[in-house]
């Protein structure tokens, strides 16, 4: 489906068309050579230009019913549209109809109308030039070689999260009461009261008295 809309780029009110000889150089033509450009234009009119989508077309209609008198195709690659040699204000427009095209010669009386047409053309051709490079990148990166990160046959993945798990290696701690080779450790004795310590320097004092008698 075509989701393109037509878009007005510019509106001329009144432009001049005239019929114009075979170019018979490759120099280019000439406004001077149409005749009496006041007097000698085979129809006059309003001008639109029109785009849809990455096309754009010139539109020469009637003032009061809206008729089309004639349309130009505008490619900027081709000769759809052509300065003349010596005025500013004149153009060759490459009509078509039902595959059938001709030339025919386009002017306006005012040179601001004439700036306008360039423009209008010249932007159109700017926003083309930028969606066509605009794709090309795109396509660029939709070429670009992406990895694969997929499993291959017998390829597995191991994951390690902290010591969730794993089991104890530490040995129970032994029993205190216990020696390395598996006997009881004797329990130390209490220290002596003070009494006891008394009673103990008196019979060392009597010993070592009678030692002395």
């Amino acid at each position: 489906m075509d989701t393109d809309f037509e878009s007005v780029l510019l509106v001329i009110r009144e432009c001049f068309v005239y019929k114009i000889p075979p170019r018979t150089a490759a120099r280019g033509y000439r406004a001077s050579e149409w005749g009496d450009l006041a007097t000698s234009f085979l129809w006059k009119g309003r001008l639109r230009i029109m785009s849809k989508g990455q096309a754009c077309f010139i539109r020469l209609e009637d003032n009061e019913s809206g008729e089309v008198f004639a349309v130009c195709p505008y490619d900027p690659a081709s000769n759809s549209v052509e300065a003349v040699l010596d005025s500013s204000r004149y153009f060759v427009l490459k009509i078509e109809n039902e595959g059938r095209h001709a030339f025919i010669g386009m002017g306006f009386q005012e040179r601001s109308d004439a700036f306008d047409f360039n423009v209008a053309l010249q932007d159109f051709t700017k926003q083309i030039n930028a969606e066509k490079q605009s794709e090309r990148r795109a396509k660029e990166v939709d070429n670009t070689p992406k990895k694969d990160y997929s499993l291959k046959d017998g390829q597995t993945i191991n994951i390690s999260i902290g010591n969730v798990g794993k089991r104890s290696r530490t040995r129970p701690s032994e029993n205190p009461s216990s020696n390395f080779s598996g006997g009881m450790v004797p329990l130390i004795p209490p220290p002596p009261s003070a009494a006891q310590v008394k009673q103990q320097q008196q019979q060392q004092q009597q010993q070592q008295h009678s030692l002395f008698q």
